[in-house]
């Protein structure tokens, strides 16, 4: 399994458009192209991003194809209209929390 990790803060004032974009486009697109959510954190007190997401695909060849696609292009454009400090990296699954 190949793990896609994810980290961002959210905008100011954002936060309610974020989480309707979140709930009604992106989880069900980054579904929709394979990528199957595994975690999802929110820090409310600390230091670090403000939120931590990961998901899976079967096989680096899956994710490649959904990093490539078309679709997800435009929907972490989206994205990038409510969050800042946006980052992402591709890594073996492995059990649990990573970072």
């Amino acid at each position: 399994m190949i793990k896609l990790l994810m980290s961002w803060d959210i905008m100011p004032d954002k936060e309610r458009e974020f989480l309707d974009f979140l709930m009604q486009e992106f989880t069900p697109t980054i579904q929709k192209l394979g990528l199957q959510p595994t975690d999802a954190w929110l820090t409310v007190y600390g230091e670090g991003p403000q939120v931590l997401a990961g998901g899976v695909t079967e096989d680096m060849e899956a994710m490649t194809a959904l990093l490539e696609n078309n679709l997800w292009r435009e929907l972490e454009h989206k994205l990038l209209e409510y969050v800042t400090n946006y980052k992402r990296k591709v890594v073996l699954a492995e059990g649990g929390f990573q970072l």
